[in-house]
């Protein structure tokens, strides 16, 4: 087991053995924050047919050429399609058709006259000349049969699993996401709504990190225990054999009850890695488990969030083929008061470039944490830094 790494380094110890854990098929309606694992080719044209994009009258532009309102040309009305009819009645010369949007154009039909420039009547009377196919959408508009639909790798949102239904589609392979269970630990923890005791605290972590878990798209199962490295280290064995990899919190620095020196022996876990270059969160530390991944974060809730963000996120999309951390830049608007001899993330809300920082940045405080879209990078031996200052930006 390597000490004292850099966060570059942990990070490509967690990922570099890691790969997608492979796909699953899902339903449409259910797919939705899923990354697509295949290309897929359009099974039909969209639109099926040649379609109405408004009311009105099918027409053919010769029949009403020069026509306007002081030279209105009449037509005879000899059909009427709405949307979901089939057009087999061809338009011939001298014909209107009465159309809805969204209809099946006839055979014959070269544009359509909006309901708004004729006077409605049978026959009607048409006060507009059009171009040929104005007003008119064809068959494929939208994309044509075997073209690439959308490709591997697309975050499937709102309007990508609308492309899919529109193209018949009820099923999607997507990456499958690794089941993640996730151990929280430490006697002086209870769970929120008990009698607290003195010297007991409510447990926030749990909570956070499976939230977090959830609101990323990531199946979670949680559970707590106290500082007995024995019954911990079969809480892991339990987790791990239904999970693909294990988060916990606590237990990871050097006090008498920093149990996880003890318990991952106990398991038979093989130790990776201890202690991060980075503040908040310095005592974590990797291990695996028959290949499994466990990752072990610090107990103090900020650390335990921003070495989630740090090295779970990377080990997660590495298991899923999904997105991982995104970067960027922007500009401290908040002054920083103190120094950072070593490299420190810090909380704050990102907005068009700019930075601002909360008040409370202790590693233990977590409600300064609320509202905050972005950890800024402070980097190590960097002096209080003053508004203005360019920072790197963890986008949460």
């Amino acid at each position: 087991m390597v000490t004292g790494i850099s966060l570059e380094e942990a990070v490509a110890r967690i990922t570099a053995p890691l790969s997608p854990l492979g796909t699953e098929a899902v339903p449409v309606g259910q797919a939705l924050g899923r990354t697509l694992a295949v290309d897929l080719a359009a099974p039909l044209d969209q639109p099926p047919f040649d379609r109405s994009p408004l009311d009105g009258y099918a027409l053919r532009s010769a029949d009403i050429a020069g026509a306007d309102r002081a030279h209105p040309v009449r037509l005879p009305v000899v059909d009427t399609l709405y949307a979901g009819d089939e057009a087999r009645r061809p338009l011939e010369n001298g014909q209107a058709i009465r159309i809805m949007t969204g209809a099946m154009l006839p055979p014959g039909c070269d544009c359509v006259a909006a309901q708004e420039d004729t006077d409605r009547g049978s026959p009607v009377s048409v006060f507009v000349s059009l171009k040929p196919f104005q007003n008119y959408v064809y068959q494929g508009e939208d994309y044509r049969r075997g073209a690439l639909l959308l490709a591997a790798g697309t975050r499937l949102d709102a309007a990508a699993l609308g492309v899919l239904a529109g193209a018949g589609l009820t099923e999607v392979e997507v990456c499958r996401r690794p089941k993640v269970g996730l151990l929280t630990t430490g006697d002086e923890v209870i769970s929120p709504g008990s009698p607290r005791p003195a010297g007991k605290i409510y447990g926030a972590n749990q909570v956070l990190l499976a939230a977090r878990l959830s609101e990323l798209g990531f199946p979670v199962q949680a559970t707590h225990q106290g500082d007995n490295p024995d019954m911990v280290a079969e809480a892991m064995r339990e987790l791990l054999q239904n999970c693909d990899v294990l988060i916990t919190t606590g237990g990871v620095s050097v006090g008498d009850r920093d149990i996880f020196h003890q318990a991952l022996p106990l398991l038979g876990a093989e130790r990776v890695f201890w202690r991060v270059d980075l503040k908040p969160g310095t005592p974590a530390m990797y291990a695996t488990w028959r290949g499994k991944p466990i990752l072990s974060l610090s107990g103090n809730p900020f650390a335990a969030f921003t070495t989630f963000e740090l090295l779970a996120r990377p080990l997660l999309a590495a298991l899923s083929g999904e997105e991982g951390p995104r970067w960027t830049e922007g500009v401290l608007d908040t002054p920083f008061p103190k120094a950072s001899p070593r490299r420190r993330f810090v909380r704050g809300t990102y907005v068009h470039g700019h930075v601002t920082l909360p008040e409370g940045h202790a590693s233990g405080m977590l409600s300064s944490l609320v509202g905050c879209n972005c950890l800024a990078e402070l980097p190590a031996g960097s002096p209080p830094a003053e508004a203005g200052t360019r920072v790197r930006i963890l986008l949460l």
